[in-house]
Formats: C-alpha cells, sequence, structure tokens
C-alpha cells in the first residue's frame, strides 16, 4: 500500500512539475470529449424528443382495419394475447357505430360515432374504464363542448331502428364518466363498454333487447356474438411493423403511421452513423496524439527513468505510475469536458427553443452517458499511456551511470 501510494505521489508531482505538457495532453481530451458529448447529446435528444413525439400520440400505435369481415371473440383474444399487441378490442359493424346523444332540447348530436373500451386503452389513458358499465359513457372534448357536458352530467342516448315495418327508438340514460383531451381524440366520439355496443348491434338487428328497453322481436337466445373489425393497438413503435404485418397475412386491409416511425427509425440510424463515423475518427486521433506524447515524454525522461529502475522501480512499477498519471488526465479532461458540455448545450437548447415552438429538441445526455463517456475517454488514455510503458521497459537502470 505505502509503494502504491508513493507511486500515486510521484506520478502526481510529475504530472504538476511538467504542468504545460500536462495541460496540452489534458487539452487533447477535451477536445474530443467535448465535442463528442454535444454531438451525441443533440443526437439523443432530438431522436428521444421525437420518439416522445410518436409515443404521446396514442394514434401512432393504431392499426386500422379498413375492410369488415366476421370474427369471433376467440380471434380477437388470439391478437390480443401477441406479445407485440397493446390493446385489442372487438367492433360492431360501422351502421351500428353511432347514436343521437340528447342533453337538453337545444343541446343533442345526431349520428356520433360510438366506439367500444376497455382497461388499457391508449386513448383513455388516465380515465377508469372500469367504471363504464352499461351506464357510463365517455366523450371526446368535441362532443362534450357540443353537448355542454362535463363528468357527473347526466344525457340520454337514443337508437333508431326499423321492425316489421314500424319505426322504434330506444333511449338509454346515461352518465359521463370522463372527457378526454382534444389531441387524444379530434372528431366528435363516445366511448363506452363492448357490451352496450353490442346490445346495441343486436337492438338495431332486430332482437328484444331488454338493456334497450325493448319487448319485441327475436329472442335474444338467437343472437351471436360476431364482430365486423377490431380497435387495434401495438404494444410500442416498434411492434407496429410486425403486428400490422400479422393482419395484412391474413388478407385484412389494414392502415397505419409506420411511415412516421420508419422515418424516426432512419433519422436515428442516419444520425447514429455519422455520430460513430466521427467518434471512430475522433478517437484514433487522440490515441496517436496521446500515444505520442507519453512518448516523447518517456524518451525526455529516459534518463530519470534508468535513475528509478536502478533505486529498485520495476517496469511494472513504472507502467503503473503512467497508468495513473492517464487516470488523472483523464479526471481533470473528463470535468472540464463536462463543463464545456454543459455550456454548449445550453446554448444548443435555447437556439433550438427557438425554432421549436414547443421547446421538445434539446441536447442532453444521461447519467449512464456520463459513465461510459469517461469509461472510453478513460481507455483512450490507458492505451496511450501503453506506448510510453512499452518504450519505459526498454530503458536499463545501466544507462543512468553511463551519464555520471
Amino acid at each position: 500500500m505505502t509503494r502504491a501510494w508513493q507511486i500515486a505521489r510521484l506520478a502526481g508531482r510529475d504530472l504538476w512539475h511538467d504542468r504545460l505538457v500536462t495541460l496540452c495532453m489534458v487539452a487533447t481530451l477535451v477536445a474530443v470529449i467535448a465535442p463528442l458529448l454535444l454531438l451525441f447529446g443533440l443526437k439523443h435528444g432530438v431522436v428521444s424528443a421525437m420518439q416522445d413525439e410518436l409515443m404521446r400520440d396514442p394514434r401512432n400505435l393504431e392499426i386500422r382495419m379498413l375492410s369488415s369481415g366476421s370474427y369471433d371473440q376467440a380471434w380477437i383474444d388470439e391478437v390480443a394475447q401477441r406479445p407485440d399487441a397493446g390493446f385489442v378490442v372487438g367492433m360492431t359493424r360501422s351502421l351500428n357505430t353511432q347514436a343521437d346523444f340528447i342533453h337538453s332540447a337545444n343541446r343533442f348530436l345526431e349520428n356520433v360515432e360510438v366506439l367500444p373500451t376497455a382497461v388499457g386503452d391508449p386513448l383513455l389513458e388516465g380515465v377508469d374504464v372500469s367504471t363504464l358499465g352499461g351506464a357510463g359513457v365517455v366523450f371526446s372534448a368535441q362532443a362534450a363542448q357540443r353537448l355542454e357536458v362535463q363528468p357527473g352530467s347526466t344525457l340520454r342516448m337514443r337508437i333508431a331502428r326499423r321492425l316489421n315495418g314500424v319505426n322504434q327508438q330506444a333511449v338509454v340514460a346515461l352518465s359521463v364518466v370522463a372527457v378526454l383531451p382534444g389531441r387524444a381524440y379530434e372528431r366528435a366520439g363516445a366511448f363506452v363498454s363492448p357490451g352496450l355496443l353490442r346490445d346495441m348491434e343486436w337492438y338495431r338487428d332486430g332482437y328484444a333487447v331488454a338493456s334497450m328497453g325493448a319487448v319485441d322481436g327475436r329472442p335474444m337466445a338467437e343472437a351471436g356474438v360476431r364482430f365486423a373489425r377490431a380497435r387495434v393497438y401495438a404494444r410500442d413503435l416498434d411492434a407496429v411493423e410486425s403486428l400490422e404485418k400479422s393482419l395484412v397475412d391474413q388478407r385484412i386491409e389494414t392502415s397505419s403511421r409506420l411511415a412516421e416511425i420508419r422515418n424516426v427509425k432512419a433519422v436515428n440510424q442516419l444520425l447514429t452513423t455519422v455520430f460513430s463515423v466521427i467518434s471512430i475518427t475522433a478517437i484514433l486521433g487522440c490515441v496517436a496524439a496521446l500515444a505520442g506524447a507519453f512518448l516523447a515524454n518517456v524518451r525526455r525522461k529516459r534518463r530519470d527513468i534508468a535513475t528509478l529502475r536502478l533505486l529498485g522501480l520495476g517496469s511494472g512499477a513504472i507502467a503503473a505510475l503512467l497508468a495513473m498519471q492517464a487516470i488523472a488526465l483523464t479526471v481533470v479532461a473528463m470535468g472540464v469536458g463536462l463543463l464545456v458540455y454543459a455550456l454548449g448545450s445550453a446554448a444548443f437548447n435555447n437556439l433550438l427553443h427557438g425554432v421549436s415552438a414547443s421547446g421538445q429538441f434539446a441536447s442532453q445526455i444521461t447519467p449512464l452517458h456520463g459513465v461510459l463517456a469517461f469509461m472510453l475517454a478513460l481507455g483512450v488514455a490507458l492505451l496511450a499511456s501503453l506506448a510510453g510503458a512499452i518504450n519505459a521497459k526498454r530503458i536499463q537502470p545501466a544507462e543512468s551511470l553511463r551519464e555520471i
């Protein structure tokens, strides 16, 4: 322990004695660390902001089924159980997903789109969907504004049908559970439980649905559960492509925002390639410059090192001395590099905040990135010190005696 402390003190005093050389070596490291931190921070910040922007809009995870078919509950469950599926719920035929909503004599909406929802619906994040039951409804912002309703309001839903040549209407009392933000669903829409939407379809198909107040029509025992489409959402952005492909393979016509997702991935790949090329070039240049500095330093102090060898300091101890100097240089350079990064990052953030009204795009790195950058810089410095250590190993103790 005492020997290691002596070597560490010797390494520190040697760096302080050659302050100008030490400053040049630190500047060499900073010249690599700071620009790479800025480049990576900008790349990470821009790509992360773009990905966050996509993730904040659940519609980017949606895979719309454009064609109608006939699917049973088993098919819905099969799609929902896929590892790339995030949310799946069956939908009735398009003609049966509309209803009139009446709040008062002056506040009503006709032919409002009615959609099924369930626990885990990306559009209804933060809403306790389990409380909907058969008498709850969640409105989009546009529908709520036009109806002048808010959570806790009560209103009526009207469904019309024609049975045996007679026009009939069912009126169901509903309570507003929640109102979605404007961005969540931009059209006038209502979200209800799958059971209520299924009863609406059965009612229009001529069944005597008790929940709709219908006493005439075909018996409910003959009603079957079939779905024309489904609301399908992927687990995340990376899962959209595979989930959509699984539907297309079943000859289901679909539509998604896969093109926008691919654009973000392409930008990420391009920036990663550019950053990698610049990083490799800069690191190789830094290794060469530092190796040359360590090598020149060893040759300049050849007699001093020979004297140390004569005093009993072995080649391993000399290598340890150079490694300690490399670590010290890296710590100082990393501190200065982070300071330069902080200043440059603030400038980038201010500039990009002026360009982007939302202020989303920014230069940022995580603590993990900082640790990895330090480890990389340390590896570069230790690799460069290896050149000096190899050269120092060839210095014989007798060289100090020849010059006496």
